[in-house]
């Protein structure tokens, strides 16, 4: 009731177009989301080298294959499939574009387009493996667990870094609103 109040009261506000607001609480945990949850696989860390990357990811998401499949199976749908590419070139598009290939591969789209098109079905390809168990974590655990902990976070960490220092008017954009969530841009310290 006091999430409906709060947001209701935001239409009074003066503030705008755009208003972006923090609640001050956060949700409540039930005894199932405050259980300790771990991916079902265990994920070597990011390599140090850059050149060394494609195959990590390559071989992380290979790893999480199995884990993917089951969840489709169990679940009978997947929100993958946004970027038009399947998840390995989708993988091979985004570890090119921080090599520097520049190429779009979807028709009809800008870079920026792509670029973020196939981020997103990357990040739902790696939640829906690793959410593939029974139990449903938090989404901040998931969240800290794909920054922090996986090869694709990194890459991603990555790509953000070189869309915010480029010229492109489209991956600016993509950069500064529709890329990193705010609780993971700690994360740019490292």
């Amino acid at each position: 009731m006091r999430v409906l109040r709060a947001a209701l009261a935001l239409l009074e506000s003066e503030d705008g177009p755009v208003l972006l607001v923090d609640f001050p609480e956060d949700a409540p945990v039930t005894s199932e989301e405050g259980a300790a949850w771990a991916c079902p696989v265990n994920l070597a860390p990011p390599p140090r080298e850059q050149s060394q990357l494609g195959a990590a990811l390559a071989a992380e998401m290979g790893a999480l294959a199995p884990w993917y499949d089951l969840a489709v199976r169990t679940r009978g749908r997947t929100t993958v499939g946004a970027s038009g590419m399947d998840i390995q070139k989708a993988a091979d598009f985004i570890a090119g574009f921080l090599a520097g290939k520049r190429d779009n591969p979807p028709p009809g789209v800008s870079l920026a387009e792509a670029l973020k098109l196939t981020f997103e079905d990357i990040k739902a390809w790696y939640l829906e493996a690793a959410t593939a168990r029974p139990g449903s974590p938090p989404s901040d655990v998931l969240a800290d667990w794909f920054w922090g902990e996986t090869v694709a976070g990194h890459i991603l960490l990555d790509l953000y870094r070189v869309c915010l220092a480029s010229d492109d008017e489209g991956l600016l954009i993509l950069a500064k609103g529709f890329f990193l969530p705010r609780s993971q841009m700690h994360r740019l310290d490292r």
